[in-house]
């Protein structure tokens, strides 16, 4: 850790110089004494790190004290150091803001050393969280995270850019593996909520009795297993992002509690009375096409013109053209930069296959590769032969040899999770078969990891 700057307001210059002598025992503790509120206001420029503050001051009451430290910034942990053990006015000072509340008495001393320790380790925690999204946020800037010059995502920046300044509701469609969820992370850390959380729910990987729970959380005892209070995504996302990934297959009569969550932008956990307000901005994402599943009753019409917001439909990227091209060299540089190998290039024949395949798998696929491209080639160059498209011959894959009529049905739901990325209700609707199938036989180790 750093320097720790910490300001001590104290009238009395005898308990002013016991404080500062205490923590000055701490060598990484730099102290500056202040007599009255007046001169530690004219030096706040200075940053200090905690300031500890004698209640009763000549010049200025500890509750407006506070206040004005809290505006100048709300993010300095104010210790309130007192001669009178009132609980009422410590709880009314603890509510305002004040990081803890000592007395004047023989354990004030040990009680001090420990509370800026704490304050400091917590603070000291609050930044590398900050610089920890910052590095997210960088990640997910448009020309790091987002990769294409066509003018399909030329349209996509562009709603992308309007979506930034607002805080609309934002709807992302597209085919698997085109980006959904990485556009909802650029959209949330390039907007003024950056440093606020981005929580995400994959609704298709949660089952129907959990998902409520998940979402809006639960008090304890609220059913059989609940032994403790949990908070929900909902919650756990104030002030940011809650992106609900393939929002398509949420059951109807858990898309009647969203719904009212959306409308009244407050909640109830689950099993709870007290009605929780929420500020948190919703950004959801489907591979399905929600107004053709309202046609056909699956999806609410009321949820789908609440959550509409400003929509962005991804391209696939056999629409993208030379977007191939820009990616698979994007995602060479990549792969060379992460695992320290000298830099690849693309032979003639290389690049022909990779623009004359129609990458089923989008942006994901192509990834996936280029990589083992990367790790196949010889020199310096991806010659063709080293460009490999699996997914067109999986099933006949899977189809050869001879296995039990069992073996060849775990096969195929094995690698139809593969396909949908572990998404058990798209598989069963695709495969027509119940969701507690495909449960008993992950349950039971029947499926196998393809």
């Amino acid at each position: 850790m750093n320097t720790c700057k910490i300001f001590v307001v104290e009238d009395d210059p005898i308990y002013a110089k016991v404080i500062s002598y205490h923590l000055s025992q701490n060598p990484d503790y730099e102290v500056e004494v202040y007599e009255n509120m007046r001169s530690c206001l004219k030096n706040l420029h200075k940053s200090p790190n905690l300031i500890t503050l004698d209640y009763s001051l000549p010049d200025m009451s500890g509750s407006a004290a506070l206040k004005m430290i809290q505006e100048y910034n709300s993010d300095i942990p104010v210790i309130i150091i007192s001669g009178q053990n009132d609980i009422s006015t410590a709880v009314e000072l603890l509510k305002d803001g004040a990081y803890d509340y000592i007395v004047k008495d023989d354990g004030a001393k040990n009680r001090l050393w420990n509370t800026v320790k704490n304050a400091r380790e917590k603070n000291s925690l609050k930044q590398e969280v900050e610089s920890l999204r910052e590095e997210i946020g960088q990640k997910y800037t448009f020309s790091k995270g987002i990769i294409g010059t066509s003018s399909a995502m030329k349209r996509v920046f562009s709603k992308m850019e309007k979506a930034i300044k607002t805080n609309i509701i934002v709807s992302i469609s597209g085919e698997t593996g085109t980006g959904k969820e990485l556009v909802a992370k650029a959209i949330h850390y390039n907007s003024k909520s950056s440093k606020k959380p981005f929580v995400v729910v994959n609704v298709s990987a949660i089952p129907e009795d959990l998902i409520e729970s998940e979402m809006f959380g639960h008090e304890k005892g609220s059913f059989t297993g609940a032994d403790k209070r949990r908070i929900g995504k909902f919650e756990l996302a104030e002030g940011g992002t809650l992106f609900l990934d393939e929002i398509g297959e949420m059951s109807l009569s858990m898309q009647a509690k969203l719904l009212r969550v959306v409308q009244e932008r407050e909640l109830n956990r689950v099993g709870g009375n007290e009605v929780i307000k929420i500020n948190t901005r919703i950004v959801i994402a489907t591979h399905r096409n929600l107004l053709e599943e309202v046609r056909n009753g699956n999806f609410r019409e009321d949820l789908y013109y609440r959550l509409l917001g400003l929509p962005i439909e991804l391209p696939p990227l056999r629409d993208r053209g030379n977007d191939k091209m820009v990616l698979a060299k994007y995602f060479i540089t990549e792969f060379y930069k992460e695992n320290d190998i000298p830099n690849l290039s693309l032979s003639k024949e290389a690049q022909n296959k990779i623009m004359d395949y129609p990458f089923p798998g989008n942006v994901r696929e192509m990834k996936a590769v280029i990589e083992l491209a990367a790790v196949l080639a010889d020199g310096n160059i991806i010659e063709g032969k080293d460009i490999s498209f699996n997914s067109t011959n999986q099933l006949s894959d899977i189809l050869n040899g001879e296995m039990t009529l069992e073996e060849y049905n775990a096969r195929i739901i094995s690698s139809y999770l593969k396909k949908f990325d572990g998404n058990i209700t798209m598989v069963s609707k695709k495969l027509s078969i119940g969701k507690s199938t495909i449960y008993r036989m992950k349950k039971n180790g029947t499926l196998k990891n393809n």
